[in-house]
């Protein structure tokens, strides 16, 4: 009877009095406004028809880092998982630091957070591994071109035992930067004790922790991983936080505009099968860029002729943030990119320090 009534009140309390056990963080690399809108016209012959436009929580995010209008990943994801604004190249360091020359303060990531609770963690990327995005949330470095010294950090975490699963392309670029000192992704991997898996098939039943890295981003499925991923990470009692990446560049539109594509029907999956009080999923992107759909008739073909201009660049104006579960709705309006750490903080009901409140 006790159960039964502890169960019918925590499901008649709003989302807004849950907490959540996970959150599962989507980050449109590049993928802004514009690109959303084309990429549900080249996937679904009318506007509005992602996933992502269908969630039910929805705000505009400004991108601008500590020192300029337009932001690249480094500046834009680090304050989306840190709370605070940097500078460009710079990897969840503050405004202190001197890109390339001087180290700034350390600053703490939501996926530490996470770490230092004894929640699980994971990070997946179709771009490589230690590429901007991907390492500002669990790395620490004045310039995001050392793959060489992000990579050590994955295996020297700060916080916990580091990200349980890590996912992505990049091995022979990362290789490379090793190589300098005579080191190599597999001889690290080793000596950490941690086993490199080279496809996801390969990814023992049963695991708690998984490490798979790949050459290029056709080496696997995205879509796999994210299944795979929150098969392991959910193994956890505690709860997980997860950050999956999609490159939404449009410098080929078309190409972009899939993996745009690709990317919503992710979330789709994901928001089908977390269908639950306990999961928070975000979608957003850490910077725009400069593609524009600038004429076309409907119901033709949208990247024939001139219906798309591209310029190729990023750019600054605000990006979708959107939400659903629980701390969804705080959600909504205009906000700094900073806030997005905010909110994934308060759905963990978990206190930033004293200077990141608002």
């Amino acid at each position: 009877m006790h159960r039964v009534l502890l169960l019918s009140l925590a499901l008649s309390l709003p989302l807004s009095a849950q907490q959540a056990k996970n959150v599962i963080l989507f980050l449109g690399d590049a993928g802004g406004v514009a690109t959303l809108n084309a990429a549900s016209i080249l996937g679904h012959g009318e506007p509005q028809k992602l996933y992502i436009q269908s969630m039910p929580h929805i705000g505009l995010s400004d991108t601008s880092t500590a020192s300029q209008w337009v932001s690249d990943s480094a500046a834009g994801m680090t304050a989306i998982v840190t709370g605070q604004k940097t500078h460009n190249g710079v990897i969840s360091e503050g405004p202190d630091t001197v890109r390339g020359k001087q180290d700034g303060a350390a600053l703490k990531t939501i996926l530490e957070y996470a770490e230092e609770r004894g929640l699980a963690t994971g990070v997946l990327t179709n771009m490589t591994f230690t590429d901007a995005t991907p390492a500002a949330t669990y790395a620490h470095v004045n310039d995001r071109g050392d793959y060489a010294g992000i990579f050590r950090q994955f295996l020297a975490p700060r916080f916990g035992d580091g990200v349980d699963v890590l996912i992505g392309p990049g091995l022979s670029i990362v290789d490379k930067k090793l190589a300098a000192d005579g080191g190599s992704v597999a001889a690290l991997m080793k000596s950490s004790g941690r086993p490199l898996y080279d496809s996801l098939g390969a990814i023992p039943l049963g695991v708690d922790r998984a490490v798979a890295l790949f050459e290029s981003r056709n080496d696997f499925s995205l879509p796999q991983a994210v299944e795979r991923s929150i098969d392991i990470l959910s193994k956890n009692p505690k709860g997980f936080f997860l950050m999956v990446e999609g490159d939404m560049h449009t410098d080929d539109p078309e190409a972009g505009l899939r993996r745009a594509l690709e990317l919503d029907g992710i979330i789709r999956a994901t928001a089908h099968r977390m269908l639950d009080d306990e999961t928070l999923i975000v979608y957003t992107a850490d910077h725009s860029f400069d593609l524009r759909v600038i004429g076309g008739k409907k119901g033709d073909p949208l990247l024939e002729g001139k219906a798309i201009r591209v310029d190729g660049s990023h750019t600054g104006e605000e990006v979708v943030v959107a939400a659903e579960g629980p701390g969804s709705e705080r959600v909504h309006g205009y906000m700094p990119n900073t806030q997005v750490f905010q909110i994934m903080m308060e759905a963990y009901g978990w206190d930033a320090p004293g200077e990141l409140r608002k």
